[in-house]
């Protein structure tokens, strides 16, 4: 099937946002999504408590809003029926289903041929709107194969109800671990974090003031290295010394890193104060082995766990379906750094610009 419009694959906020925007300037697009339906991972793979950790303003969609009554930190499925009445406002019809095998440029007829499982589409143009989330990662973890209890990647938690009152190993420290962690002590579980790298960690406001709107108003008028010193200036008169409670920060500063790197620094909604009282505990070491009722770290200590939550986070996709492109990293990261990476050559775009701003909401 050929096409006058751009091919967005990937039905999530920024395949949409993209696809509004183009239909209000009268141009054809056709938006094609693996799953069943629009923004597929915070309907299928996230937790119960899991809210936008910006403020609703910082995460809209162009031409169309918010409801006035949603609150500022707008609940998942808040979040989802935000989605779907803004596709349906703009008249948005992905075809669902329709998981890309492959994506070429064909230099002969200058147009794009995308395999999905039984459909050919063809376009001049390709917008590349999977995401940095497409696929959990999954670590290689001796003996994880033997233990007894429940082994959960965060994409399948859904709540602590589970796990109540169950030892349970987190092995992450990023958004997911943290609030993952918070969510099963509210079920009197005891969750032992595990700290595999520095992290930062960031309050949520600061001051009255949300830590993310602070950092992109200084973002205007002085350097992002000047920036990351002063927002590090005021998380630590905000927090204290996270490095005293096995949170070591990187030597590199948050946004810098994120826009480097991809990481995400945490923004804590809660978790910290748990760390501090004792009620998460954090594991320094990393982990060994699993054993068949627990796990052995580096430093020889061995603790005896019900069941393991794989906070390790996810991975773009776009290396294994998008062929003979040197746009993107090993990772399926633009190799262009923000705020430029957008655009890449042979007419492929990646909706990179809301998904700079939405990765903060990384779960």
């Amino acid at each position: 099937m050929k096409f006058d419009g751009p091919i967005i694959v990937g039905a999530g906020p920024s395949g949409i946002a993209v696809a509004a925007c183009l239909q209000e300037n009268g141009v054809p697009c056709v938006v094609l999504e693996r799953s069943d339906c629009i923004a597929s991972l915070w309907q299928h793979k996230t937790y119960d408590r899991l809210k936008l950790h910006l403020p609703k303003q910082f995460c809209e969609l162009p031409l169309f809003g918010y409801p006035k009554n949603f609150p500022k930190y707008p609940t998942k499925n808040q979040f989802v029926s935000y989605m779907e009445a803004y596709a349906e406002h703009f008249d948005i019809k992905p075809r669902f289903n329709q998981g890309v095998v492959s994506a070429e440029f064909d230099f002969g007829n200058g147009v794009w041929r995308v395999n999905t499982q039984g459909s050919v589409y063809e376009s001049r143009w390709l917008v590349v709107a999977t995401g940095e989330n497409a696929e959990a990662v999954l670590p290689e973890i001796q003996g994880i194969e033997k233990f007894e209890g429940v082994v959960r990647h965060t994409s399948e938690y859904k709540s602590g109800c589970e796990f109540r009152e169950q030892r349970v190993l987190v092995v992450g420290c990023g958004n997911s671990g943290m609030e993952v962690s918070l969510d099963l002590c509210r079920y009197n579980a005891s969750p032992f974090m595990v700290v595999r790298n520095s992290v930062h960690v960031l309050p949520r406001e600061m001051f009255g003031f949300t830590t993310f709107g602070i950092a992109m108003a200084l973002l205007k008028w002085l350097p992002l290295r000047v920036v990351d010193k002063l927002i590090l200036f005021m998380a630590n008169l905000t927090l204290g010394n996270t490095d005293k409670l096995g949170l070591r920060r990187p030597k590199t500063g948050p946004l810098e890193l994120k826009n480097a790197t991809g990481k995400t620094p945490v923004l804590d909604t809660g978790a910290l104060s748990l760390i501090k009282s004792g009620n998460i505990k954090v594991v320094e070491q990393g982990v060994r082995e699993v054993t068949k009722s627990g796990a052995k770290f580096m430093d020889g200590q061995e603790i005896a766990f019900d069941s393991i939550v794989l906070a390790t986070g996810y991975k773009s996709n776009v290396p294994f379906w998008l062929k003979g492109s040197d746009f993107f990293t090993e990772d399926g990261m633009p190799k262009t750094p923000f705020p430029n990476g957008w655009k890449g050559g042979k007419r492929v775009i990646y909706s990179w610009v809301y998904s700079k701003r939405s990765s903060w909401n990384n779960m």
